[in-house]
C-alpha cells in the first residue's frame, strides 16, 4: 500500500493542471488537484475563450457596414456592453461546470484553496496536509506591470473582461497580442483607442511585415498608434486619468490598460523556500521531463515561461503523463507550432520569420502578396489581406508562413500541418486550389520578391 494519500498532486486547474489531472487518473493513478481561483486557469476564465467571445462581438460594426454592399437594408444598431459581459459570463459558467464534472467523472479529487509546498512530498491547502508521491505545479502566469507613480490606477486583461461599462477612452500600453486584440475590439464598440508602445514596431518577435501591416490597418481603422513612447506616471482626477508621457505631454482618458507581459504565477506557492529552482523572471526550471532540481516535483506550462500557449500546455501534460503513467516518451516539439491573433484583422503565423530563416539559411526566396479580400469588392471596406511565404531556395522547403486577414487562424491550422510535414514550395504550386478563397493565395505565389 502506498505510503502518500495521493500518487500525483496538482496544483493549478488551468489548461495544463486539468489535462494532467484528467489523463493520470484515467491512468487508474490516485489524483488531487488544487485550484484556488477558477477552474480552467487564464484561457478559459480570462484569456483565450472571453477574448475571442468579445472579438467575435466587435467584428458586427463592420458586419452590418458590408450588409448594404450585399442588398441587405441593416435598421438602427445599439451595442449593450453590459449584455455581452453577462452572456461571457454564462457562458465562461457552463464550461466551468463542463470541467468540473469532467474532472469528477475521471476520478480526480478537486481540492478547492491555495496550495502550498510543505516539502519534496507534501503539499498544504488551507491548513490541511497531503501527502503525494508526485507534485505537477501547473500555476501558470500573471499579468505584469511596472512600479510607477500612479500604478494603482490601472487594469489588466484581467480587469477588462469584467468591467461594469465601457469607457469612452482608453489608453492601452503594450505591443503585443493582448494589446493590439484589446485595441481592435474596444475600437470596434467605438471606443477612443490610443496603443502606446515603447518600441518601434508592433508584435516583437513576429514577421516584421506582419507587424508593420496590421499598424497600418490599425491606424486606417482610428485607433491612435503611438509608437516609441511610453507612460512615466498616471495622475487621477474626479473624472478622468492623465497620463503624463517620457516626452512630458499628457493624455487624458477614462482607463489606463496595461498589457506589457506576463510572468510566471510562482509566488506564495513554498517553492523558494523549498528550493525549487526559479529563473530571474520566476520561471521554474524544468528539465526535458518537466522535472525540477526536486526529483518528485514538476512543472508544467506558463509557469516555466517558455511557449505561453494553451495547446503547449495541454501537449506537455500529455507528454509527462504518458512517460510517467503510460510508459510512452513522445517529447514535445515546440518547433513550427502555429498561432493566431485575433486583432482586426486577424493573424495566423507559423514557421520561422523573415529575420530569422535569413539567420539560419544563406539563400531564402520570400513570396509575399497584398489583395483585397472577395467580400470587401462588394461591401465597400478597404481593409487588406497580405500572404506571406518563407522557402529556403536549396531544398525548396517551405519554412514560413504568415497571414493576416480574415479567417487567417483558421487557414493557419493547415498550413502549419504542412509545414510540419516538409512540404516543398513545389508541393504548394502543385496542389489546386480552392476558388474562391483567400486561401488558394498559398498555392498561386508564383514570384519571389526577394
Amino acid at each position: 500500500m502506498t505510503q502518500y494519500n495521493y500518487d500525483l498532486f496538482v496544483i493549478g486547474a488551468g489548461s495544463g493542471g486539468m489535462r494532467t489531472a484528467r489523463m493520470a487518473a484515467d491512468y487508474g493513478v490516485k489524483v488531487a488537484i488544487a485550484e484556488e481561483r477558477y477552474l480552467g486557469g487564464t484561457c478559459v476564465n480570462v484569456g483565450c475563450v472571453p477574448k475571442k467571445l468579445l472579438a467575435y462581438a466587435s467584428q458586427f460594426k463592420d458586419h452590418f457596414h458590408a450588409a448594404a454592399g450585399f442588398g441587405w437594408t441593416v435598421g438602427k444598431s445599439t451595442f449593450s456592453w453590459p449584455s455581452l459581459i453577462a452572456n461571457k459570463n454564462q457562458e465562461i459558467g457552463r464550461l466551468q461546470a463542463v470541467y468540473g464534472n469532467q474532472l469528477q467523472q475521471s476520478g480526480a479529487e478537486i481540492i478547492t484553496g491555495r496550495a502550498q509546498l510543505f516539502d519534496a512530498h507534501t503539499v498544504v491547502v488551507d491548513g490541511k496536509k497531503y501527502s503525494a508521491e508526485r507534485i505537477v505545479i501547473a500555476t501558470g502566469g500573471w499579468p505584469s506591470v511596472p512600479d510607477m507613480s500612479g500604478k494603482q490606477h490601472i487594469v489588466t486583461s484581467n480587469e477588462m473582461f469584467f468591467l461594469n461599462k465601457l469607457p469612452k477612452s482608453i489608453i492601452i500600453v503594450g505591443g503585443g497580442y493582448i494589446a493590439v486584440e484589446f485595441a481592435s475590439i474596444l475600437d470596434s464598440f467605438g471606443v477612443r483607442t490610443t496603443l502606446c508602445y515603447r518600441g518601434h514596431k508592433l508584435l516583437r518577435g513576429f514577421d516584421e511585415d506582419v507587424g508593420d501591416f496590421l499598424a497600418h490597418e490599425m491606424i486606417r481603422k482610428g485607433i491612435n498608434v503611438r509608437l516609441n513612447t511610453d507612460i512615466e506616471a498616471i495622475e487621477s482626477t474626479a473624472d478622468c486619468f492623465t497620463a503624463r508621457l517620457i516626452d512630458g505631454s499628457r493624455v487624458k482618458t477614462d482607463l489606463i490598460m496595461y498589457a506589457t507581459g506576463r510572468l510566471p504565477n510562482s509566488t506564495g506557492f513554498g517553492l523558494k523556500a523549498l528550493g525549487v529552482e526559479l529563473d530571474i523572471d520566476g520561471a521554474i526550471k524544468v528539465n526535458a521531463d518537466y522535472q525540477t532540481n526536486i526529483p518528485s516535483i514538476y512543472a508544467l506550462g506558463d509557469v516555466t515561461n517558455r511557449v505561453n500557449l494553451t495547446p503547449v500546455a495541454l501537449a506537455e501534460a500529455t507528454a509527462l503523463v504518458n512517460k510517467l503513467y503510460g510508459d510512452q516518451s513522445r517529447a514535445v516539439d515546440y518547433d513550427n507550432i502555429p498561432t493566431a491573433v485575433f486583432c482586426q484583422p486577424n493573424i495566423g503565423t507559423v514557421g520561422l520569420t523573415e529575420a530569422q530563416a535569413r539567420e539560419r539559411y544563406p539563400d531564402i526566396d520570400v513570396y509575399k502578396t497584398r489583395f483585397t479580400p472577395m467580400k470587401n469588392t462588394l461591401s465597400g471596406m478597404d481593409e487588406k489581406s497580405l500572404i506571406k511565404m518563407i522557402v529556403v531556395r536549396s531544398s525548396d522547403r517551405v519554412v514560413g508562413i504568415h497571414m493576416i486577414g480574415p479567417d487567417a487562424p483558421e487557414i493557419i491550422q493547415g498550413m502549419a500541418i504542412a509545414i510540419r510535414a516538409g512540404a516543398t514550395k513545389a508541393v504548394f504550386d502543385s496542389t489546386i486550389g480552392v476558388h474562391p478563397t483567400a486561401a488558394e493565395e498559398f498555392v498561386s505565389l508564383r514570384e519571389a520578391v526577394t
